[in-house]
């Protein structure tokens, strides 16, 4: 299931930037979160093959939607200049970006090797 997250519900799911310099994701599951806005093209492209996904990766990821338009901080905190941008954030390490509105399976190759793959497997 997607989750449209505020600013309130993020530092609660995701990160606590207002308490913590260091990055620390605070999610059971690894994530992936949506940057967009309800005009753009490419995101209405996206937002289905994300819904697709997040039936596919039910108990294994979250999918997160933030609405830069309403929450301007966070887009602001993570630099969002273009949209839709894309933030995988697997559990114990840095998150990671990507812009643009990526076909599925390029979204299914990225969960399994950033989100889904064992620290073994990524070296």
């Amino acid at each position: 299931m997607l989750e449209h997250l505020t600013k309130e519900t993020f530092l609660k799911k995701v990160f606590d930037y207002e308490n913590n310099r260091e990055w620390n994701y605070l999610g059971e599951l690894p994530c992936l979160i949506d940057f967009y806005a309800d005009w753009c093209g490419p995101c209405k492209m996206v937002a289905p093959i994300l819904e697709e996904l997040a039936k596919e990766y039910d108990g294994k990821i979250n999918i997160y939607k933030i609405d830069t338009e309403a929450e301007q901080e966070l887009a602001a905190v993570f630099g969002i200049r273009s949209i839709p941008s894309l933030l995988f954030c697997p559990k114990g390490e840095k998150p990671q970006m990507a812009q643009g509105a990526l076909p599925k399976d390029v979204l299914k190759d990225a969960i399994e090797k950033i989100l889904l793959a064992s620290p073994v497997d990524k070296q």
